[in-house]
């Protein structure tokens, strides 16, 4: 990071930058922490091609869920580009390791945040998963949208990738006749959309935030899914949020189908390792 890119950051937030510390976390983009004699800054930055339009959407979703009043998210600072660097900037919410008390919160104003809901699935814009392009594009049925804009591009790129073959896949009118009975009477719910362990915090204050969003409106049970994939939340989340939101006979298969997707894009993007636990779904629901 040049002087030059610290001092334009200094002029954007009118303060001097008294240091300046790498955060670990992220994949796709580096992050840092500005420190001032006021308070602290998260800044993400990014060279490639496609990362301004990254970081908007990030910024657009941040703002969204922080406008329903029902989980908090850090305030966007700035977002634009300087000396061909794209960057995100943000408050720095200092966090701690999560109590069963915050656990339960977080899983109320999950809860919460899914209870926004919308008269179609998806969004007006595309977005990101991680540094794939996600599509978005409204469908009013849940079935079609999930095995159009979501499993199925992943399904395709697998094989370009070559991480599966052809006759791994099922075709698309297989994926949805076989999907249909379970997803009926879906309503439509703002997701975070990649709400794994490391995409939310608990502030010093106790209060949940969410970061990192790859946000469009579909069935709740798509962000319960992506918490139970590599481990899971505390059981006081869980309860917490099936207070507000029950569970049906139907949810753990659900589950199950929506944690293909998140599988297909780690076999996409880090290989082979992924391919077990794809083909089983694969092969268990199709």
């Amino acid at each position: 990071m040049t002087e030059k890119f610290v001092f334009h950051i200094s002029t954007v937030i009118n303060e001097y930058i008294e240091s300046i510390h790498a955060v670990s976390g992220g994949d796709i983009s580096s992050a840092h922490k500005f420190v001032t004699s006021n308070q602290s800054y998260f800044l993400k930055t990014n060279t490639a091609p496609n990362a301004l339009h990254m970081f908007q959407t990030e910024a657009e979703a941040l703002e969204t869920i922080a406008k329903t009043n029902t989980i908090a998210t850090p305030n966007v600072i700035d977002c634009s580009t300087f000396e061909n660097t794209s960057y995100l900037l943000l408050e720095f919410i200092e966090s701690k390791s999560p109590s069963s008390e915050d656990f339960k919160t977080l899983g109320k104003r999950l809860a919460a945040l899914h209870q926004n809901t919308n008269s179609f699935f998806g969004l007006q814009q595309d977005n990101f998963i991680g540094s794939f392009n996600q599509s978005n594009t409204p469908t009013d049925s849940w079935n079609t949208f999930y095995v159009n804009e979501r499993l199925f591009p992943q399904l395709q790129l697998s094989i370009k990738k070559q991480q599966l073959s052809a006759s791994d896949c099922p075709s698309k009118e297989q994926i949805l006749n076989n999907l249909k009975p379970l997803f009926q009477n879906i309503t439509p719910s703002l997701l975070h959309g990649d709400l794994w362990s490391g995409n939310y915090l608990i502030s010093e204050n106790d209060t949940p935030f969410l970061i990192d969003p790859a946000m469009y409106f579909g069935h709740s049970e798509v962000d319960i899914a992506m918490t139970k994939l590599f481990g899971g939340f505390s059981e006081d989340f869980y309860k917490a949020y099936h207070d507000s939101i029950p569970a049906d006979e139907f949810t753990f298969s659900r589950i199950e189908i929506y944690q293909l997707y998140y599988l297909l894009i780690h076999l996409n993007l880090f290989g082979k390792s992924y391919y077990p636990s794809v083909i089983n779904l694969l092969k268990k629901y199709f």
